[in-house]
């Protein structure tokens, strides 16, 4: 599988090792997804910074993750766009509705949620 997945205290982190979220990843990707947020986990990472492309495919996982992650009141982070796929989520109008991170090591802000 070209996925690493790292459970971290904050958030589960799912780095794409492939250079094409496509066809080929995004399947085992919303498989790995569903299966996070089956066992309790409503913050995820989607460090995709070795992926220099994207197709439809890969954004409906990215899709998932963020509805899966809306749905269990936590919060999903897009980690490490390169310029075409920042194109793309761009083109699609998707920077308005995702959390983007410039890499996995900027998401920790996005998860300091101080307990009154």
């Amino acid at each position: 599988m070209n996925l690493n997945i790292e459970k971290l205290p904050a958030y589960t982190l799912i780095k794409v090792n492939d250079s094409k979220l496509d066809t080929n990843i995004a399947p085992d990707l919303k498989s790995e997804l569903v299966v996070i947020a089956g066992n309790g986990e409503s913050n995820i990472v989607l460090d995709i910074s070795n992926c220099q492309y994207c197709d439809s495919s890969g954004l409906s996982a990215i899709l998932v993750a963020n509805r899966l992650c809306k749905n269990a009141n936590g919060v999903f982070v897009l980690a490490g766009l390169t310029e075409t796929v920042e194109q793309l989520i761009k083109l699609s109008q998707l920077d308005t509705v995702l959390n983007i991170a410039a890499s996995a090591d900027e998401v920790s802000s996005f998860f300091q949620n101080p307990q009154a």
